[in-house]
């Protein structure tokens, strides 16, 4: 598969990553813990070398899975996990808690490196900005990390542009992981031209919005209780029937392109910045095989247009969270 690298940093990944949560966290069933390690194994197999998981997902199951799977390929594959959240019962860290001080990203990376099995975190990211905690203080603490050769690199996710650069001055920031697709597009207003001027990758998750862009959605869709998206507004009945329109016109280019919606969709992220590198997530190798199948397929200047401007003539309903 084509590489791709985020930014100026040098760190060189597959152009397609995978996002490894639901594998173990998130929606039921949860996959089985050893067809999921057979599963990343395939992936890396089929040339991904940059997967995604973090401390909080599970908590710590993912990572553990992540780890198992790909000690075999040590020095061939990119592991990227997150710090940010309060320890909670029984030292579990706690979702919607978020704790970014100096002494619980250093335990944190002490503690992840254990359970992915590696001797240095290859990217290591903010999960989401702590208000009680000054930017330039999480920045510090990283850097510290990365001086002792416990972290490689250093990423935040969700953050906002001011932030990015406050960062960015401490310590040079790799990637910036936030939501981005077809339809969520915020990010282009300064996140991007941001990181364009800094030098620094962006990581879209959620690329396919939530399953929504793959074409495989309708009003009738029934979500576990589960499923984030069992209380996501873009995903009750009426959202889902009105916002058919971005899904017509990822159907409509890929009959042109003879792929799928879901491959036009990872190919337009691909087409906007060559250090941008989407990390959709799998757990079915069908599925797996059709979104890497997005890095071959080529848009034009035109089909980039028409995307551009149907989109433009759409309103997406329902708020993301």
């Amino acid at each position: 598969m084509e590489k791709r690298k985020l930014g100026n940093s040098g760190l060189e990944v597959s152009a397609i990553g995978l996002g490894c949560m639901r594998m173990s966290f998130g929606d039921k069933p949860i996959g089985d813990h050893e067809e999921m390690v057979s599963f990343i194994r395939a992936a890396v197999e089929r040339g991904v070398t940059f997967f995604d998981t973090a401390e909080v997902y599970g908590p710590f199951t993912n990572e553990i899975l992540v780890g198992e799977a790909l000690e075999p390929f040590k020095g061939q594959v990119i592991i990227a996990t997150k710090f940010g959240f309060d320890p909670g019962p029984e030292g579990k860290p706690t979702p919607g808690f978020p704790n970014s001080r100096p002494e619980r990203i250093k335990q944190v990376a002490e503690e992840s490196l254990k359970r992915l099995r590696v001797e240095a975190i290859d990217l290591f990211y903010q999960h989401r900005p702590d208000p009680s905690v000054p930017i330039e203080d999480v920045a510090g603490a990283v850097k510290e990390l990365i001086q002792e050769g416990k972290v490689k690199h250093f990423g935040l996710s969700e953050s906002s542009a001011e932030v990015i650069r406050r960062a960015h001055a401490v310590q040079p920031v790799t990637a910036i992981q936030s939501e981005y697709s077809l339809w969520w597009r915020n990010v282009e207003t300064d996140v991007l031209p941001t990181c364009e001027e800094l030098g620094i990758g962006f990581v879209p998750y959620s690329p396919l919005g939530r399953g929504y862009l793959a074409g495989k959605i309708d009003e009738h869709a029934t979500f576990d209780s589960s499923d984030i998206r069992s209380r996501n507004p873009r995903f009750t009945p009426e959202a889902i029937k009105a916002n058919r329109g971005v899904v017509e016109l990822l159907e409509r280019i890929a009959t042109q392109k003879g792929g799928t919606p879901a491959q036009i969709a990872l190919a337009w992220l691909l087409a906007q910045k060559p250090w941008i590198v989407p990390i959709p997530g799998s757990r079915k190798l069908e599925r797996l095989d059709e979104n890497l199948g997005a890095a071959s397929v080529e848009l034009t200047l035109e089909n980039l247009q028409e995307i551009n401007q149907s989109i433009s003539t759409l309103t997406v309903i329902g708020d993301r969270y």
